[in-house]
């Protein structure tokens, strides 16, 4: 299986990233692996990086407000 490239830039973030990756694709209904066509895995990459955006923005958000007080 190939290994990707990318680095994360959180030190021991994999077994959360990992968690929210199978959690979505129960959600899903897709079983993860190389068995799987390339849309359903990306299916769940999608949606991970939507939560991690919304996720992001909501910290983002409440640190705008606390900062403005």
């Amino acid at each position: 299986m190939a290994r990707s490239s990318n680095k994360l830039l959180v030190p021991g973030i994999e077994q959360a990233l990992d968690q929210i990756k199978y959690e979505i694709a129960q959600e899903f209904g897709v079983q993860l692996g190389s068995d799987t066509v390339a849309r359903a895995n990306g299916s769940v990459g999608g949606e991970i990086t939507k939560r991690l955006v919304a996720q992001a923005q909501s910290q983002l958000a409440g640190t705008a407000r606390t900062q403005s007080k």
